[in-house]
C-alpha cells in the first residue's frame, strides 16, 4: 500500500532508511594490487592526489626520484618516500526545497525527490569515507552544515531536509520576491563553505536560474567537481493534448485548458526558451548535468547516473 503522505512530504525515518539504498549503490571494487612502491600500479579508485605516508630505507626497485635526500644525508643511508592515495574528500550537497518543488503530476513531489537524492548521496559519501555537508534552502531560510565525516553529521543534514519541506500549499503565499534568487544565494554560500577539491551536487528543478547562475556555478566548478541533478516533472516537458487541469499557485489553483492551441504554443515556447537557457548555463559553467523525473525511483536513477568515484556520466 502506497503511503500518500510520503509522496508529498518525506519524514526523517524514511530518509534514514535510504542508507540501505546507498549501500546497494556501493559496487564492489576490483581486488587491489599490492605494490612495494606506490605509483607502479593503477588504483581501482580515483583519488585527489598522493599524500606523503612515511620514509623507509631504500630497497632495490624503488624509484630513485622518490629518494629523500635530506634523510639520506642525515642518516648516511639511502631512504625513499612512500605515498598513498588521498581518497577522503568533502562532499557538499546543495538541496533546493523552494516553492516550485511543491509539485508533481506523477510519482512524488519534486521536494520529496530532492530530499531523497540528497539523502542517498549523503549516505553514499559517508560509506565511502568522505566528509559530508550540505546547504538546504527553501525560499524562506537557508541552512548550512559544513562537511564532516560523522554519522551524526549526516543525520543532522537529513533532519534539516525533513524540516524544510513544505506541508501546505498555503505557505507559498508567504514567500517574498527574494525567493527568485534562492539558488544564486545558495551557490554564493557554497563558494564560502566548499574547500578546494570538493565534490558538489546541486539538486534543484532549476526553474529560477538568473544571468548570474552560470557564473556562480562556473566559479564553483573552477576548483571543485560540480554536478547538477535536475528534478523535473513530465508535465514540465509535455502537456496533455486535451482536458482541463489545475496547478497550485500562491493565490490558489490555476486552471488551464490543454486543448487550447494558443496555450499549448505559449507553453512549448516557454519550455523551449528555459531549456536553452539551462543548457547554456551548464555548458558555459562546465558543470555536468543530469535529470531525474518525479516518476522515477531515486535510487534506481542514481544507479544509472553514478560512475566510478561518484561521477555522473
Amino acid at each position: 500500500m502506497v503511503n500518500t503522505e510520503a509522496l508529498t512530504h518525506i519524514a526523517l525515518p524514511d530518509l534514514i532508511r535510504l542508507q540501505a539504498d546507498a549501500r546497494a549503490l556501493k559496487l564492489p571494487s576490483a581486488r587491489p594490487v599490492r605494490s612495494r612502491q606506490a605509483g607502479l600500479q593503477r588504483s581501482p579508485q580515483r583519488g585527489r592526489g598522493m599524500a606523503f605516508a612515511e620514509v623507509r630505507l631504500y630497497q632495490p626497485g624503488d624509484d630513485i626520484r622518490s629518494i629523500d635526500w635530506r634523510v639520506t644525508a642525515r642518516r648516511q643511508a639511502p631512504h625513499t618516500k612512500l605515498y598513498e592515495e588521498e581518497r577522503e574528500r568533502p562532499v557538499l550537497l546543495l538541496c533546493d526545497l523552494g516553492p516550485s518543488l511543491f509539485f508533481a503530476s506523477t510519482g512524488a513531489f519534486k521536494q520529496v525527490r530532492c530530499a531523497q537524492l540528497a539523502s542517498i548521496l549523503a549516505w553514499l559519501a559517508l560509506w565511502s569515507g568522505d566528509q559530508v555537508g550540505g546547504i538546504v534552502f527553501n525560499g524562506e531560510s537557508l541552512s548550512v552544515q559544513r562537511p564532516a565525516r560523522r554519522k551524526k553529521s549526516v543525520l543532522r543534514l537529513l533532519d534539516t531536509l525533513a524540516e524544510q519541506q513544505r506541508t501546505d500549499s498555503r505557505e507559498l503565499a508567504s514567500i517574498g520576491a527574494s525567493s527568485q534568487t534562492r539558488l544564486d544565494t545558495a551557490l554564493t554560500e557554497a563558494r564560502r563553505v566548499a574547500h578546494t577539491g570538493s565534490r558538489i551536487f546541486v539538486i534543484s528543478d532549476f526553474l529560477e536560474i538568473s544571468p548570474d547562475t552560470g557564473k556562480l556555478l562556473g566559479a564553483l566548478a573552477r576548483h571543485n567537481s560540480v554536478s547538477a541533478l535536475r528534478v523535473l516533472d513530465p508535465l514540465e516537458e509535455e502537456l496533455p493534448k486535451t482536458g482541463r487541469f489545475a496547478v497550485a499557485g500562491p493565490n490558489g489553483p490555476v486552471w488551464f485548458d490543454a486543448a487550447n492551441p494558443r496555450f499549448q504554443q505559449a507553453w512549448h515556447a516557454k519550455v523551449a526558451s528555459h531549456q536553452r537557457q539551462l543548457e547554456d548555463c551548464f555548458r558555459t559553467s562546465g558543470v555536468i548535468a543530469a535529470s531525474v523525473s518525479t516518476g522515477e525511483d531515486p535510487a534506481t536513477a542514481l544507479k544509472a547516473l553514478l560512475g566510478p568515484g561518484g561521477r555522473i556520466g
